[in-house]
């Protein structure tokens, strides 16, 4: 048995940095500390926990299996411990200068970033925001490690072990030139096969069902372009014959500005609901729950 007497706290922060990191010289940069000291501490807690932790590859260090399982304890207990000592250090949005990691897609970047910076401005002029998608980590991992403190979409593989609160729900619409043929018409399925499409994928979200969804009202052959994201599609729409299936706020966002026209989908497609999302880890965090008010009051419906 494993007993914490026989573990020195600071190298399971160094555990949890490298966990997050994967790489020694980041992980001694941010404490401070020389590669040889970090490497020292590795090689103490594998000795004391009886596990290698990490395992040198091309891309850095890749956690076992072992490491995996206990990320999120360590983490949680880590932060638990640091809110508990630093308690009467509350969070004070005028003067903090935090910075933020919120998990979304192109689309929320599209529809709630300018909304939220205009907000920080003026009532947290040193708070910083970076956002991130799926990438060598999955955002789940990203949550439960510490990597991002929120994420905002429809996020299904986020429904089951964190916590959630609904922001708004939306509806799939059309979106296509003001001139173009279908313009002028209630657009009808008949007239929305004879033409064809943007579909959008946008991996890792619900948004990658929408040639699923079309294909169940039988429309299996229209995808003329697929993007994997949702930012280029209103310039490509603009310039040309082609449709793109995306959600409202997207649509109406971009209409005006690239003179594009927006009408109620044909098809029967299903509403969406927009979630935010965050890890049990900062559920009383005051920063995070700050930050979860704050966005909740600027855009729930």
């Amino acid at each position: 048995m494993i007993r914490l007497k026989d573990i020195d706290l600071n190298l399971l922060v160094v555990f949890q940095l490298m966990y997050r990191e994967r790489k020694t010289g980041v992980v001694a940069e941010q404490l401070g500390l020389t590669q040889p000291a970090v490497s020292n501490a590795l090689a103490r807690l594998r000795l004391a926990l009886h596990d290698e932790l990490f395992e040198r590859t091309a891309r850095g260090m890749r956690p076992t299996p072992f490491a995996d399982s206990i990320a999120e304890s360590v983490g949680y207990a880590l932060t638990t411990l640091h809110d508990g000592l630093n308690y009467q250090e509350r969070f004070d949005p005028v003067t903090s200068d935090r910075t933020f990691c919120i998990g979304m897609t192109d689309l929320g970047e599209i529809y709630i970033l300018p909304k939220l910076m205009a907000y920080l401005a003026k009532h947290a002029p040193n708070l910083s925001i970076t956002t991130v998608r799926d990438q060598d980590h999955t955002l789940k991992e990203n949550l439960e490690v510490g990597m991002a403190d929120l994420a905002i979409g429809l996020l299904p593989q986020l429904e089951a072990g964190f916590y959630q609160r609904r922001l708004f729900d939306q509806d799939y619409v059309c979106l296509m030139r003001k001139n173009h043929p279908l313009a002028v018409k209630k657009l009808e399925l008949a007239d929305f096969e004879h033409f064809e499409h943007v579909i959008i994928e946008a991996q890792g979200t619900g948004h990658c069902n929408v040639e699923k969804e079309l294909a169940r009202n039988g429309m299996t052959k229209l995808c003329k372009l697929r993007l994997a994201h949702f930012t280029s599609a209103p310039y490509i729409v603009a310039e040309t014959d082609l449709v793109a299936t995306v959600i409202e706020k997207l649509a109406l966002q971009t209409a005006e500005r690239f003179d594009l026209i927006v009408k109620p989908h044909p098809a029967d497609m299903p509403s969406l609901q927009i979630n935010m999302f965050w890890h049990r880890r900062y559920h009383q965090d005051s920063g995070n729950v700050w930050m979860r008010n704050v966005i909740f009051d600027l855009f729930s419906e």
